[in-house]
């Protein structure tokens, strides 16, 4: 199922190449924000994506990344129909 593939590791999901693309550039924003370059972008422009879009994927991964900081932050439980990533500490 694909589902499961992307859930287990989206790299090996076998993804149309312009959502690999898309992928990886949402986590260099979340891993390596200070890594990114103009080629980055270039990139994704090189699969068809317009300024417009690349502006939305920016403002789609920055936000969820920020409400995931606050809910950690905060000690927000996930949702009971989500499985909990293992936590060094054991605390929510």
């Amino acid at each position: 199922m694909l589902i499961a593939r992307f859930a287990q590791d989206w790299r090996t999901a076998d993804l149309e190449p312009a959502i690999e693309a898309v992928l990886a550039y949402a986590e260099k924003i979340t891993v390596q924000p200070q890594a990114l370059t103009q080629t980055d972008i270039e990139q994704l422009r090189s699969f068809g994506f317009t300024d417009e879009d690349i502006h939305d994927i920016v403002q789609i991964a920055a936000y969820f990344n920020y409400i995931n900081r606050i809910a950690d932050a905060l000690g927000v439980p996930p949702e009971d129909f989500m499985t909990p990533w293992p936590r060094p500490n054991g605390n929510w």
